[in-house]
């Protein structure tokens, strides 16, 4: 499934020198929740009321089944409705339909406090363009399953700071605010849940100021749309797309690295772990080398494609990209080729040798092979990545 969309023209920003413009546009993404939506409306124009500032409530419906949508608008909110359904679709519309400077952004299900609302503006005001909350420490009773709030939270929270050293404490708070202007530079694309984590992830690598601050998180109101393993598996998948290092060339160059210490220790007939190792073990080592150079030349790709294609920086893609040529690639590619080669040749005389009689030369054959296997992988993948850099401008 697809979880991109086009990208949505950037919001007009509002006019610095019309004083009714709104300063702050309250984004609620909104799918049947007829029995919040009124006070959810309600309380985020109280708190911008008492604000002082010119403010809306914009509501993403996300083509409701139930009143949503005009309890939305009779409770005083400027109402959109999204017919794809997804809570990325739905964000995406409201940010195209709100005209304030800051964007405040929550939850129609109650589980957010409105009155927080100023202490977002504030933060944007006083220089953060990404203002986060933070739940895990203000948790109400019964506000959230034991299996996020203990395992899936902190575990793709985890990740994404391990992956993008974002440094957030809760990367999946659904109260958050930033900046009008940075919209153009998040280019937000996400159609469903991941929605969270690309904010945070595009927020990182354009390094944006991002600030965070303890807010609570009430039970919710009605039935939850969450689905915990269906979701959870969108934001993990998210992340290792995004993270080309961690999906690719880390594992990539382990297995490569195993295999190639496998088959010099076993080619070279030497002992580990106490034993001698037949050619059952050397085709073992020689298959890690081919799957892990194999792997980690689609981690180069995605690299040059995020580079290319997606405007992604990656300052050691940058560095490896500034030193190696095409003709890099080729070069090392037809060494291994022809080590290959010449290695098929000695057995070849070899046979020739005993009257193309019986041969016994299954280690060389194996390393042979090996070697010309990974020539090839290195050789064409080096004009994959020259076709990639076409696009470079």
């Amino acid at each position: 499934m697809n979880t991109l969309a086009p990208t949505s023209a950037p919001p007009v920003a509002p006019d610095a020198h019309d004083p009714d413009a709104p300063l702050v546009s309250v984004v609620i993404p909104c799918l049947n929740e007829a029995e919040n939506i009124e006070s959810c409306v309600k309380a985020a124009l109280g708190a911008i009321e008492r604000m002082g500032v010119p403010g809306e409530v914009v509501v993403a419906d996300n083509n409701s089944e139930d009143d949503s949508a005009r309890l939305a608008k009779e409770a005083g909110a400027n109402v959109v409705i999204e017919r794809r359904r997804g809570y990325g679709s739905a964000y995406l519309a409201g940010f195209a339909a709100s005209k304030g400077r800051y964007i405040v952004m929550a939850d129609a299900d109650l589980t957010y406090d409105f009155d927080e609302i100023p202490h977002f503006v504030e933060e944007l005001q006083a220089g953060a363009e990404l203002v986060m909350g933070d739940r895990m420490d203000n948790i109400q009773p019964g506000a959230m399953p034991w299996l996020h709030r203990y395992i899936g939270n902190p575990i793709l929270t985890g990740l994404l700071n391990l992956f993008f050293r974002t440094g957030i404490s809760d990367a999946h708070c659904g109260m958050r605010a930033l900046r009008r202007d940075v919209l153009p530079r998040l280019d937000l694309r996400t159609t469903g849940m991941e929605f969270a984590s690309e904010m945070v992830i595009r927020a990182s690598k354009e390094k944006l100021r991002i600030a965070e601050f303890p807010i609570e998180y009430h039970p919710r109101g009605g039935e939850s749309k969450l689905s915990s393993f269906r979701d959870g598996w969108r934001h993990l998948r998210f992340l290792l797309v995004h993270s080309p290092n961690h999906l690719f060339i880390f594992p990539g160059a382990v297995l490569a690295g195993l295999g190639a210490l496998i088959v010099v220790l076993v080619g070279a007939g030497l002992d580990f772990f106490g034993r001698a190792w037949g050619v059952h073990a050397l085709i073992g080592g020689a298959l890690l080398m081919i799957v892990g150079t194999q792997v980690l030349a689609l981690g180069l790709c995605a690299h040059a494609y995020g580079t290319y294609f997606m405007g992604e920086q990656d300052p050691w893609f940058d560095r490896m990209r500034a030193r190696f040529r095409l003709e890099h690639g080729l070069l090392l590619g037809s060494v291994f080729m022809l080590i290959g080669v010449v290695m098929g040749g000695i057995i070849l005389a070899t046979w020739i040798s005993h009257g193309f009689g019986s041969l016994a030369d299954e280690h060389l054959a194996v390393i042979a092979a090996a070697l010309l296997i990974v020539g090839i992988q290195i050789f064409f993948s080096s004009f994959l990545l020259s076709i990639l850099g076409l696009r470079r401008r």
